[in-house]
């Protein structure tokens, strides 16, 4: 059966034009990338703060909102399908503004892991049901196109996220950041409520029964597809994150660049984002399939060469700040032209259970890749090698598996 072509979106009243909507959808999925990346400035002071005796705990930070995520993922589609797309993403911004509010008066590092958790809880709201609403209204490679443009948006939080996080905290402290947090889901969830159609008509909504919610569970588990891409979404987020929670260590304790690591993230983020501008153009013509393997197999390339030469002492000493940003680079642009195929490959052949096929496959491949990255994160020893290794490893296992994904 050949793909699928892009599906106009439904009739609706005030339905919103093609920029807005991906504006829009990349501003309430950014939710996520400004959480953590926001707090990267933040973790040596948070680890001096609340954990001085072992200040690298201070990364589970980052680890315990990324888990909760994962944990809120697997309610946030099946209720998006019961109840309607908006007041699940608005009740999850709820959620993780009250958390987010909480944590600004938390007393100990233990208290500010739980409501991180429950921060990421809520946050699951407008992640999830953002990728149910593009699967509402496209379909195929149209979704994979829409799915990269929300990413080439969705970049440049990040790029500036670290930068706001270090003037927050040279103002207000690192306890400021979490109002950030607080102030930008208001202006989303305001957007959201103001202009976004509801996606799913009442009449297509699903109740929210036990044994549907196991059915559609094996639907999704029951196609090799599916489960192959998940698993590969589940090592591209595992080397994300294992990057991302070291990476602040990596600048100030191997390459002596605390200070200016703000500066350095960003541009490495606007640079990667410019894959993702690549898949847009390149998808309809290439597959997903395909880009998927070249990503993975470049990166896997790279990681090898690196992290053989790093151990051999062949990187000139001048050099081995430029190779790493040039390895981080690649980290970046691996995902932004992975993420966005593998989840339209997955969620191709489920339209009819959108939400909870979100869910799972959101659920599954965030909170198996905490355990993929916690062990490559928390292995740092002062130099970017152990992050060379479990990447390569990552994006092998990655590109074996993805030699096998089909466009349905």
């Amino acid at each position: 059966m050949p793909p699928q072509p892009p599906r106009a979106a439904p009739r609706v009243p005030g339905a919103l034009s093609k920029a807005e909507f991906v504006a829009l959808m990349a501003m309430t999925s950014a939710t996520i990338a400004f959480s953590i990346d926001a707090m990267l400035p933040a973790l040596p002071a948070i680890g001096a703060a609340l954990a001085p005796d072992a200040p690298n705990t201070a990364q589970l930070v980052i680890v315990a909102f990324v888990f909760g995520m994962g944990l809120g993922t697997l309610f946030a589609g099946p209720l998006s399908d019961a109840l309607g797309r908006k007041r699940v993403m608005i009740g999850g911004a709820v959620i993780y503004s009250i958390a987010a509010a909480a944590c600004t008066v938390a007393p100990s590092l233990e208290t500010l892991l739980l409501l991180r958790v429950a921060q990421g809880v809520g946050a699951s709201g407008p992640r999830v049901v953002a990728q149910a609403m593009v699967r509402d209204l496209y379909a195929g490679r149209g979704m994979a196109q829409v799915a990269s443009l929300v990413m080439m948006i969705f970049v440049l939080v990040p790029a500036i996220a670290p930068l706001i996080g270090a003037w927050i905290i040279a103002g207000f402290g690192w306890r400021g950041v979490f109002w950030a947090f607080v102030a930008f889901s208001a202006v989303s969830s305001l957007w959201l409520l103001i202009r976004q159609p509801e996606t799913l008509p009442a009449d297509l909504r699903r109740p929210l029964r036990l044994t549907k919610l196991r059915a559609a569970a094996a639907e999704v588990f029951a196609n090799g597809n599916v489960v192959r891409a998940i698993t590969v979404q589940t090592l591209v987020f595992g080397m994300l994150f294992a990057t991302i929670t070291s990476v602040q260590q990596t600048y100030a304790q191997t390459f002596d660049r605390a200070e200016s690591f703000p500066l350095w993230f960003g541009m490495v983020a606007l640079l990667s984002g410019i894959a993702s501008f690549a898949n847009a153009a390149l998808v309809t013509r290439l597959g997903m399939p395909f880009l998927i393997r070249v990503a993975l197999g470049w990166h896997m390339g790279l990681s090898v060469i690196l992290g053989l030469a790093w151990i051999a002492g062949l990187i000139p000493a001048a050099w081995t700040f430029p190779a790493f940003v040039i390895w981080q680079v690649s980290v970046f642009a691996m995902a932004g032209l992975c993420i966005g195929n593998l989840n339209a490959l997955a969620m191709q052949p489920m339209g009819h259970i959108a939400g909870m096929a979100s869910s799972i496959i959101s659920a599954v491949s965030t909170i198996m890749a905490v355990f993929v990255a916690a062990p490559i994160g928390l292995s740092f020893d002062g130099t970017p090698v152990p992050l060379f290794i479990g990447v390569a490893l990552c994006a092998g296992i990655g590109l074996l598996l993805a030699r096998r994904l089909r466009e349905v």
